[in-house]
């Protein structure tokens, strides 16, 4: 395992004038802590990260690793919320990664930071199950805004790759008029879908069954004129359809 002498030093030390709880706590006036797993192959990077987000007294780095055999390791181990990770790791990648993550850990969340602003990266990492894509070109204070939005359960996706995707995806060309043709219930359930939802966990949500779901999905897509859930996510997104934390371009 990788770990470095600030990983975890807020666990010991707390802070000197707020209460900093874990996210589950309920305590009245307890700062809300999100557990934080970093899951990047460069050690400069990596530690760089940590110390980033060492100044976030509400988001504290419980394990740090090089690859997604060690990540595995520290989340059965570790109680995390939030796991960071790169694109690009030793053996399996980041977005094979997000889906293990999923089906293994289904409470914690991913948010892939990567270099890359392609469709077929982005596509990749929210249909296996990430929470959100944010490029290394963020700040510090936008990555851990990121950090606690996902956490939230909302969709992060920056403003740069929504606008890079949509051009790049078969969604090009649709117009916000067309989801003027959703019926109430189809709004629901696209907001949902951009919320990274399975039917499953729609049709529980909505107390619905899953064909039911199942059938309003396949509407959705037909009306938006899209072939997938993450192309229909997307134009949730760039709609306002569903308020994500979406960080806009340098001007």
């Amino acid at each position: 395992m990788v770990s470095g002498s600030r990983i975890g030093r807020r666990a010991r030390d707390e802070p000197d004038r707020r209460s900093v709880e874990p996210m589950d706590d309920q305590s009245p006036g307890a700062v809300r802590q999100v557990r934080v797993v970093i899951v990047e192959d460069h050690a400069l990077v990596r530690q760089g990260t940590a110390e980033l987000l060492d100044h976030e007294v509400d988001l504290l780095v419980v394990g740090m690793a090089a690859d997604a055999e060690e990540a595995r390791r520290i989340l059965d181990t570790a109680r995390a919320d939030v796991v960071l990770v790169d694109v690009e790791l030793p053996g399996m990648n980041g977005i094979a990664l997000a889906g293990v993550v999923r089906d293994a850990f289904p409470d914690v969340r991913v948010l892939v930071l990567s270099a890359y602003d392609s469709y077929a990266y982005v596509s990749e990492a929210l249909q296996a199950g990430a929470a959100g894509y944010l490029l290394k070109t963020a700040s510090g204070s936008e990555l851990a805004d990121a950090i606690r939005t996902v956490a939230n359960g909302a969709i992060v996706l920056d403003r740069a790759v929504s606008q890079r995707v949509l051009r790049q995806s078969p969604t090009e060309g649709w117009t916000a008029s067309r989801h003027a043709g959703l019926t109430a219930r189809e709004v629901e359930v696209l907001r949902l879908i951009a919320q990274g939802m399975a039917n499953k966990e729609i049709a529980a949500q909505l107390g619905l069954g899953r064909r039911t779901v199942e059938g309003y999905v396949s509407a959705v897509l037909s009306k938006l004129g899209v072939e997938t859930r993450t192309a229909a996510a997307l134009y949730a997104l760039d709609h306002g359809l569903t308020p994500p934390h979406r960080r806009d371009p340098p001007t």
